[in-house]
C-alpha cells in the first residue's frame, strides 16, 4: 500500500500540535544529532517513524539510547539497502550531511536520494517529498528568526547575538542550528513573541526552501571545497540566505568583505552594513574609537522608526569588547546591528557585551601561569581563522598546529606565522608539510611532537625560554616582559587524532591543566624544603 505524501507547503505547526502527522510513515536519514532530534520530535507528534544510518548498529548504541524508547524503526549498517527506508513514506527529513547532491554523501543513499528527486520531478505522486531537519523547523516556526552565516566568525556571532537579545526583558531566546541543541524538538514550546537566533552552515544552506527574518554574515571566503567542488559554488551556497531573507526583514552585512558587500543587492529586504572604519548612512561602523551606529532602522516587529544610540551614535568603546582581535570588533559589530534592528537600548547593548565570556574552542582562554597564557582555538581549522587568532595577541606567541590537511591553499597563512609567531609545534598528518611551509617562509624556529600533549609541554618550554631572554635583556626592567602565548589553533581538521575539533579543544585544555598542576606541585614542594 502506497502513502499519501505530507504537502509540506500547507504544513503548519498548528497543523502538527493538531495530529496532522499522526500515523504518517516518516523517514529520517541519518542518526547523529539533527537526525536524533528528528526521530524524537517526529515520534512525539504521531508519526511511524524509520530511522536509516548506514553505520554498524555496534556503532549506535549511545544514539539509539537517546531515543528514549521511543517506537523506531531502525534500519541500521552498512548492509541495510537504503531504499528500503525510502519505500511507501510520506516524507523523508535529513540530517544536515545528507544530500543527493553532496558528493560527500554516502554513494548509495546518494543515489536513493536522486532516485527519489527525480520521481518527484517526474510527477509521481507517491514520491515523498525530501526536507532537512534545518528547513523543517523554519516552515513552521512561529517566531521571528535571526539567521548567522560565514565561513568563521558565525559561532561568535550567533552566541553573541542570543546574549544581547537575552538581555532585553519581554522576549525569550533560542540559539540553536549548526550550534548546540537541533530546533526542530524547540517547535513545541516556541511562541510568536520569541526570538531563535540560527547558526547555518554551508551543510544546512543548501537545503533550505525558507529564510529567516534577519540574515547575518561574518564573511565569505573559501572552505569545504570537497563538498561544493569549486570556490563559486561554494560562494553560491552561502548566498542562499541572503536570496531568501524575509522582505519585511533585513540584511545585516559585513562592508569589509567584498564578496558579502555585494549581497546588498539581492531581495528587497534592506541592509544594514557594518564596517570597521566611518560607518555608512544605516550601518554600523567605528569613529574615535567608539562603535557608533548612523541612522539604523529598526525592523516592523520592534516598532519601527530610527534605533536608539548616545551623542554622535555612540553604542560603546571599542576597548569594552571582551574578545580579543580585530575580527571580534568585525563580529561584534554584526551583533550589535541585530540588536538595533530589534530595538535593543544602547546601554543594555552595552552591558549586555560586557559580561559576554564567548565561545568555547574559539579563542578560549583556558589558563595562565607565571606570565604563559594559553589560548584553546581548536576550531581554528581554516587559514583566516587562524590568521585572525595570531594577529589577536601579542607578540611572543608560539603556535600549535596540524591535523588532517583540508586542501586549501596555507601559503598566505605562512608568510604571517612566520611574522607573528616566535615558534611552531607541529602535530599530526599535516605537521611535516606544515613545517616545510613556515620554514620555507622565513620561521626559524619549529619543532614536531608525537601528540598533542607533548606539543603543550614543548610550546610551553619555548614560550619560557623566550620570556628568559626578554627578560636577559632586561635586567632593569623585569616587570615589562611581555606575556608569552601558547595557542592551539590548527590550520588542519582534527580526523586524523580525535573524534572534532571539540575533542581536540578538550584534550587541549586537559594537558593545559595537568601541565598547570604539576608546575603548581613542583612549587609547592620547593617551597616546602
Amino acid at each position: 500500500m502506497i502513502s499519501m505524501t505530507i504537502d509540506l507547503d500547507a504544513l503548519t505547526l498548528a497543523d502538527v500540535r493538531g495530529g496532522a502527522l499522526r500515523g504518517s510513515p516518516i523517514a529520517v536519514l541519518g542518526l547523529a544529532r539533527s537526525g536524533l532530534a528528528l526521530a524524537r520530535f517526529l515520534v512525539d507528534a504521531g508519526a511511524l517513524v524509520t530511522v536509516y544510518d548506514g553505520r554498524p548498529a555496534s556503532e549506535l548504541d549511545g544514539a539509539i539510547a537517546q531515543l528514549e524508547g521511543r517506537p523506531v524503526r531502525l534500519l541500521l549498517g552498512p548492509e541495510i539497502d537504503p531504499r528500503l527506508a525510502l519505500r511507501g513514506m510520506a516524507l523523508v527529513t535529513t540530517s544536515p550531511a545528507i544530500s543527493a547532491d553532496f558528493p560527500t554523501t554516502e554513494d548509495r543513499l546518494r543515489g536513493a536520494l536522486q532516485d527519489l528527486v527525480r520521481a518527484r520531478a517526474a510527477g509521481d505522486p507517491a514520491a515523498a517529498p525530501i526536507v532537512s531537519e534545518i528547513d523543517l523547523f523554519l516552515r513552521l516556526c512561529p517566531a521571528p528568526t535571526i539567521g548567522v552565516t560565514g565561513t568563521k566568525g558565525k559561532t561568535t556571532t550567533s552566541a553573541l547575538i542570543a546574549h544581547l537579545l537575552g538581555a532585553a526583558p519581554g522576549h525569550r531566546v533560542f540559539l540553536g542550528g549548526n550550534i548546540g541543541r537541533p530546533l526542530v524538538e524547540r517547535l513545541a514550546d516556541l511562541r510568536p513573541d520569541d526570538r531563535v537566533v540560527v547558526e547555518l552552515s554551508e551543510l544546512q544552506l543548501p537545503t533550505l526552501s525558507r529564510g529567516t527574518h534577519v540574515a547575518v554574515y561574518t564573511n565569505v571566503t573559501s572552505d569545504h571545497l570537497d563538498r561544493h567542488g569549486s570556490l563559486a559554488a561554494y560562494r553560491a551556497v552561502k548566498r542562499r540566505l541572503a536570496e531568501l531573507v524575509d522582505r519585511d526583514g533585513a540584511l545585516v552585512l559585513n562592508a569589509d568583505d567584498p564578496t558579502v558587500a555585494a549581497y546588498a543587492g539581492l531581495g528587497t529586504a534592506p541592509a544594514v552594513m557594518y564596517r570597521v572604519e566611518r560607518p555608512m548612512i544605516g550601518g554600523v561602523g567605528i569613529m574615535a574609537d567608539w562603535i557608533v551606529a548612523d541612522a539604523v532602522e529598526r525592523l516592523a516587529l520592534a516598532g519601527g522608526g530610527t534605533a536608539a544610540s548616545g551623542p554622535g551614535g555612540r553604542i560603546l568603546p571599542v576597548a569594552e569588547l571582551p574578545l580579543p582581535g580585530r575580527h571580534n570588533v568585525s563580529n561584534a559589530m554584526a551583533a550589535i546591528s541585530v540588536g538595533l534592528l530589534l530595538g535593543l537600548a544602547p546601554d543594555v547593548i552595552r552591558t549586555a557585551i560586557a559580561s559576554f565570556r564567548g565561545v568555547e574552542h574559539r579563542l578560549e582562554p583556558v589558563g595562565e601561569l607565571a606570565g604563559v597564557r594559553y589560548v584553546n582555538d581548536s576550531q581554528g581549522t581554516q587559514p583566516d581563522a587562524v590568521i585572525a587568532a595570531l594577529r589577536a595577541y601579542p607578540a611572543p606567541v608560539v603556535l600549535i598546529a596540524g591535523g588532517r590537511d583540508k586542501g586549501i591553499d596555507l601559503s598566505g597563512l605562512a608568510s604571517v606565522v612566520a611574522e607573528r609567531a616566535a615558534a611552531a609545534v607541529l602535530i599530526g598528518e599535516s605537521g611535516p608539510a606544515l613545517e616545510r611551509l613556515f620554514n620555507a617562509a622565513g620561521l626559524a624556529r619549529t619543532e614536531r611532537a608525537a601528540s598533542l600533549e607533548a606539543a603543550v609541554g614543548r610550546a610551553d618550554a619555548i614560550a619560557r625560554e623566550i620570556r628568559a631572554g626578554l627578560a636577559a635583556s632586561r635586567p632593569e626592567d623585569p616587570e615589562g616582559v611581555p606575556r608569552a602565548t601558547v595557542l592551539l589553533s590548527p590550520a588542519a581538521t582534527s580526523f586524523d587524532m580525535f573524534a572534532d575539533f571539540e575533542a581536540r579543544g578538550r584534550a587541549f585544555k586537559a594537558a593545559v591543566a595537568a601541565l598547570i598542576a604539576r608546575r603548581d606541585h613542583a612549587t609547592s614542594r620547593t617551597e616546602e624544603r
